[in-house]
């Protein structure tokens, strides 16, 4: 992807987050759920292959890619084990992601969640983040036939938002998540250090940043900024009538 221009300016009415990773700081625990269970079933994962086949991927296409040749009985076995772990683990915030998100709701911008978790893992992630209320919609794996990077996902949750896929704002932290949203049509901006940036940029992201304490957030009016660093990129969100 071409570099964006100084000042870029997106005008969008909604923002969708994925959760883990964006919101939730939960590639410790997923990873360390594949690596342990795989390890069970005599498979050693490399960086590339976590990287590759699990961040941003539902289960099921996950557990297919790392084993083949298994049967259907035995994968939906071996998913179920890394459910369980990654079900009671605890969580915390991603820096400035639960600021940000409950800033959005209470200014009545409809802000939704688009993530390859399921209803259990959600609930105890987020509920222990007193985030459970902020999101208007909630698409999980079990809600779309074809997950992340195809754009159903996506494409769902604005639709449940009641906004078009352009007028929307996706933060996603997995090149599997940035390709979705953007094959969705939606404005993607990546959550990612530098290397991880890149290849979010890479695949779409209009530009990335390492958390959200790095965005310069500003509220005027019936409008909220959000900026990186550098100011290549600014989003203006609408104020909805609740926050006015």
């Amino acid at each position: 992807m071409q570099p964006q221009a100084a000042g870029t300016r997106y005008e969008v009415e909604a923002v969708v987050f994925d959760m883990d990773g964006v919101l939730i700081d939960s590639r410790p625990v997923i990873e360390e759920a594949w690596r342990s269970v795989a390890r069970r079933h005599s498979r050693v994962l490399a960086d590339p292959e976590i990287e590759e086949y699990v961040h941003g991927r539902t289960g099921d296409e996950t557990v297919r890619l790392i084993f083949p040749h298994h049967s259907d009985a035995d994968r939906k076995a071996i998913w179920a084990e890394v459910d369980t772990v990654e079900e009671e683990a605890p969580y915390r915030a991603v820096p400035g992601a639960d600021g940000l998100a409950t800033r959005l709701r209470q200014a009545g911008v409809p802000v939704g969640l688009a993530t390859s978790s399921w209803t259990r893992k959600i609930d105890n992630a987020l509920g222990g983040l007193g985030l459970l209320d902020v999101f208007r919609v909630r698409v999980t794996r079990d809600d779309v036939e074809r997950g992340k990077p195809h754009p159903d996902p996506y494409l769902s949750a604005c639709r449940g938002l009641g906004v078009r896929p352009q007028r929307t704002l996706v933060f996603e932290d997995s090149v599997s998540g940035v390709r979705s949203a953007v094959a969705a049509g939606a404005v993607c901006v990546g959550i990612g250090g530098t290397g991880a940036g890149r290849a979010l940029v890479e695949a779409g992201a209009v530009v990335a940043v390492a958390d959200f304490t790095a965005l310069a957030v500003d509220r005027s009016g019936g409008t909220i900024t959000l900026a990186d660093p550098d100011g290549l990129v600014v989003v203006a969100l609408t104020v909805g009538p609740d926050g006015a």
